[in-house]
């Protein structure tokens, strides 16, 4: 009784260590281990993505704002190289994807000048609109890697 014992403490055992080696392999993504060296996620293009909430009726008034605040500064900004808007007419959303050198100097720009502009965009269509509450609500902002 006490050698079948062991043999089943055995056998469970060697089936535990056959089970994790499984998971162990079978866990490993393969194309995580060919992805680019961190190094070159810092020097490759990466596109800025953002999302806002404009409605129908405010899109003219958006559309100016954006041109008159955001396009002049975004065109002095050291790795900036265009960007693209788009609005979603059933969705009453913009799309603006913003086209940077690299990750580096996008994110080297300060927070606190990001702000400022900012602050000039909702001053700008506060003022157009003759509302108290900027109407463009930012939904998601993320960003995307070209990829080779």
């Amino acid at each position: 009784m006490k050698f079948n014992f062991n043999v089943n403490n055995k056998l469970k055992s060697f089936w535990s260590f056959l089970i994790c080696l499984f998971v162990f392999f079978f866990q490993s993504n393969s194309s995580i281990l060919k992805s680019l060296p961190m190094d070159n996620y810092q020097s490759g293009i990466v596109i800025e993505e953002l999302r806002l909430k404009v409605p129908s009726k405010f899109k003219d008034v958006w559309l100016k704002a954006e041109k008159k605040v955001w396009e002049p500064w975004l065109s002095i900004q050291e790795g900036f190289l265009g960007r693209q808007i788009f609005w979603d007419k059933e969705k009453e959303e913009a799309l603006i994807l913003v086209n940077w050198k690299n990750k580096k100097l996008w994110k080297s720009i300060s927070m606190q000048e990001v702000i400022l502009i900012q602050e000039k965009f909702e001053e700008n269509v506060k003022t157009s609109l003759n509302v108290k509450v900027n109407p463009f609500e930012l939904i998601y902002e993320g960003e995307l890697e070209k990829q080779v």
